[in-house]
């Protein structure tokens, strides 16, 4: 199978030091440390090699807080959280374009940073209490100095899947897509709910399918803010569609040949989503089953 993109990130996560303040200091102060280069939004800065660009923790801001995001063969590796508030903008087409030049498993280690940015951004405050929160854990957790309540990083959970009959695979397209874009349906797995209840309530809801026989595929992470895309193929009853038009403005079914065609790089009846979203590896797999 096609390693989904944003995976086979190589750093030790180093979460034994995460909770020991005399051994992040002593990785601060390694002359090998390196600082995440981030531009605007989190834009990742990319070397003519297809990897992530650091320098050293002399560039930091010495009033920020830092992330360790784990030990590269023993060297330590910081991001920068920034002050600003709400989180990144909407991905911008430069963005998108760096992702599509780093090599297998870089995208892992910013998929990471970027993650755990986005998060302090946008949980500064005490979700019990409203008090500013401080950051502790070497910069994965955050704890209220008001009600003592420690915060957690969280992934949230997300259904990618296509339904499949008699040979084809069901793709949508939403209306903010370029013309011609079509991939996996998707959406969020509600509390109470397993995979496979998610799978068929969203193609249910979306595209107005039963369906049965739900299989896993894969999984990646997704940081756009963060989440976990849990990829899975299920077999519908029928092929007749009844669109939710809020979410899906259109939708095709489309052959294991066009697939297989559009995949390959040649002409067919959609474009196909990048090679870095977990949709790109689920059509490949459905394509040769």
């Amino acid at each position: 199978m096609i390693a989904p993109g944003f995976t086979g990130g190589k750093l030790d996560r180093a979460d034994r030091l995460r909770q020991d303040p005399a051994a992040v200091a002593a990785a601060m102060g390694d002359w090998r440390a390196r600082l995440l280069l981030l531009g605007p939004g989190y834009e990742p800065q990319v070397t003519d090699d297809g990897r992530l660009a650091w320098t050293t923790l002399a560039d930091a801001d010495p009033q920020a807080d830092l992330v360790l995001l784990g030990l590269d063969q023993g060297r330590p590796r910081f991001a920068q959280i920034t002050n600003a508030a709400g989180g990144a903008p909407f991905r911008s087409p430069r963005l998108l374009g760096a992702l599509g030049e780093l090599v297998h498993g870089e995208a892992a280690t910013y998929a990471q940073a970027r993650a755990v940015l986005d998060w302090h951004a946008r949980h500064r405050f005490c979700a019990a209490c409203g008090s500013p929160t401080a950051v502790i854990r070497a910069g994965w957790a955050r704890k209220c100095p008001n009600c003592a309540v420690e915060h957690f990083p969280r992934t949230d959970p997300v259904v990618i899947m296509i339904a499949e009959y008699a040979g084809r695979a069901l793709l949508g397209r939403q209306g903010s897509w370029p013309p011609g874009r079509f991939s996996a349906l998707a959406g969020f797995v509600e509390p109470g709910e397993s995979i496979e209840e998610a799978v068929a309530r969203e193609i249910h809801e979306e595209a107005g399918l039963r369906v049965r026989d739900v299989r896993y595929v894969a999984s990646q992470p997704w940081p756009f803010p963060s989440q976990l895309m849990i990829a899975c193929v299920a077999a519908a009853e029928d092929d007749a569609l009844t669109l939710d038009e809020t979410e899906i403005a259109e939708a095709i079914w489309v052959p294991r040949d066009q697939v297989r065609a559009v995949l390959a790089g040649g002409e067919g009846p959609f474009l196909p989503p990048p090679a870095y979203a977990i949709a790109h590896t689920l059509l490949s797999e459905w394509a040769v089953a």
